[in-house]
């Protein structure tokens, strides 16, 4: 399942998922030493580097006719009811601006080019600072009816445990190349959900996490 969008939008191709080939790590290690990390370097991510980080949380293993799929994070029912959008602050070969990972299609869709995005989502996010100062951010997008219609108001929960699920294998992913994510769960629902034009009822920012480069 992906959320329609307008056809007119820019669309980037993504390096295909058995081109990401990352530097091996310890998982012990990295389960040992994962922590929130809220200062980053200057230096960008790579296209690569964010690619990897976008398949680690999203990423499509394996499509089932359209009807389900199954994706590197769990989700309930395989609903996936979570769809990534990114503020891009540092990022090679991409310019700032808004876009969104369309899983289905591994590519990346240029949402807005706005040079006050970051500034807005900056300050939907209560002036954090550390959203105007990493490589990227990114924002998770709740789409409430692929779950409430199978799991009634219960479905509601899935939500939160899904955008768990697909946050923790941010931080997982990120150590192996050498970045820090900071999880963002305070923010301007309202403010980020207008701004990104979300009606806040059928879909809504449900969760945030900053990342940028270790110093």
């Amino acid at each position: 399942m992906q959320a329609s969008y307008d056809q007119q939008l820019t669309k980037i191709t993504l390096s295909p998922p058995d081109q990401l080939n990352p530097p091996p790590v310890d998982l012990k290690k990295v389960i040992e030493t994962r922590t929130s990390v809220r200062n980053y370097s200057s230096h960008p991510l790579t296209l690569f580097e964010l690619t990897y980080l976008l398949w680690s949380t999203q990423g499509v293993k394996k499509n089932l006719s359209g009807k389900a799929t199954f994706r590197t994070v769990p989700s309930a029912g395989a609903r996936h009811a979570v769809e990534t959008y990114i503020l891009i602050n540092r990022v090679s070969s991409l310019a700032p601006g808004i876009y969104r990972y369309l899983a289905l299609e591994h590519s990346l869709l240029e949402i807005s080019d706005d040079q006050d995005c970051s500034d807005k989502i900056t300050k939907g996010g209560l002036e954090q600072e550390m959203i105007r100062n990493s490589a990227a951010t990114f924002i998770w997008v709740a789409i409430p009816y692929r779950m409430t219609w199978r799991y009634q108001e219960r479905g509601y929960r899935y939500l939160f445990l899904d955008a768990g699920h697909v946050c923790q294998n941010l931080y997982l992913s990120a150590l192996q190349l050498n970045c820090g994510v900071c999880a963002i769960a305070a923010f301007d629902d309202d403010k980020l959900n207008y701004y990104l034009n979300l009606d806040g009822k059928s879909q809504f920012v449900i969760y945030m996490a900053s990342v940028g480069k270790l110093s």
